[in-house]
């Protein structure tokens, strides 16, 4: 457990320093701070947060720009027991990523327990042999220091239990920044030499679409998610300048198509006299706003895709 030693830098710097360079991801069961944690580290808000599995569909990318490395985080879906076509493909799309990433962060909340979720993440990781693997204690805050040794202790067992040899074990807390960077540095040494593989201004390689329609999504779900976990996607149809508007004061028209699976859920997501679809409205704009740093109109759109997470055409129209 080599991890829980103090690391302090060494006094002998090489004369050639070596650049690094290459991708991580970040796999827990949903709500095991992973966001938090890609946000934290890039220092700007990327991945989009909410206490639901899947509302990181798309692969999300956040880039840490150091002096000596440049680590990209890639974020994928949460792997769950698939119900679904669209839960079976988002599996395969899991596997795939943790094969191909450069290291493995394995989030665990320091607050709870090692659950069944936990166990089923892990037994999956072991299988995966090549990359190495990093166990990342998040929400230290939330517990004392016996609490967080106990987890220490229980991590380092499971690892022993299922033939995984953690790289390093590392308590974090995001949210209070602690130890973040020193998360960063012990990333970094996991990483293959090589020149930086995105220009210095780039948080992220998401196309503006995407982030678009996932803050749309997060709107909508807002409030309704017992009644429609999955059950919505957001598809941006286009993005256009407005014609005919002066340099200084642009605008933006961005049209956006809300699709369900049933056409009994429209009301949900437009509520009486489409009061809520506005709301939904209004709040994703603000936020886009925020994003892109221009005015926008925002123009939604209710649609039905009959069961569209089991009909493949339908999946792949809608970016899965």
């Amino acid at each position: 457990m080599g991890a829980m030693s103090v690391r302090t830098p060494s006094s002998q710097q090489p004369a050639e320093t070596v650049h690094r360079a290459g991708f991580a991801c970040f796999v827990g069961r949903p709500n095991a701070g992973k966001s938090t944690l890609t946000n934290a580290l890039v220092g700007q808000k990327v991945a989009i947060t909410a206490n639901q599995p899947q509302t990181t569909r798309h692969t999300v990318r956040g880039i840490v720009h150091r002096p000596d490395a440049q680590l990209i985080l890639v974020d994928t879906p949460g792997l769950h027991k698939p119900r679904t076509l669209l839960g079976e493909r988002l599996n395969d799309v899991v596997r795939t990523t943790w094969a191909e990433v450069d290291v493995i962060g394995f989030c665990l909340p320091a607050n709870e327990k090692i659950g069944p979720g936990d166990r089923f993440i892990a037994k999956e990781l072991a299988g995966i042999r090549k990359t190495p693997k990093v166990a990342v204690v998040t929400k230290t805050d939330l517990v004392d220091s016996k609490a967080l040794a106990e987890q220490l202790i229980a991590i380092d067992r499971l690892g022993k239990e299922l033939g995984i040899e953690w790289a390093e074990i590392v308590p974090v807390s995001a949210v209070g920044d602690k130890q973040v960077n020193l998360l960063a540095d012990l990333l970094v040494p996991l990483l293959p030499e090589g020149p930086a593989l995105y220009p210095e201004g780039d948080l992220t390689d998401e196309p503006e679409q995407v982030m678009i329609a996932e803050l749309i999504r997060e709107a909508a779900l807002e409030g309704v998610r017992d009644e429609l976990p999955h059950s919505i996607a957001v598809v941006v149809e286009e993005m256009l300048p407005r014609e005919d508007r002066p340099a200084d004061k642009p605008l933006l028209d961005i049209h956006a198509n809300v699709y369900i699976e049933r056409p009994s859920q429209k009301g949900i997501i437009i509520g009486p006299k489409g009061k809520r679809l506005k709301e939904v409205g209004i709040k994703s704009r603000r936020q886009i706003e925020a994003l892109l740093g221009t005015p926008v109109f925002l123009d939604l759109h209710v649609k039905v895709a009959k069961d569209w997470q089991r009909d493949p055409k339908q999946l792949r129209k809608l970016g899965f």
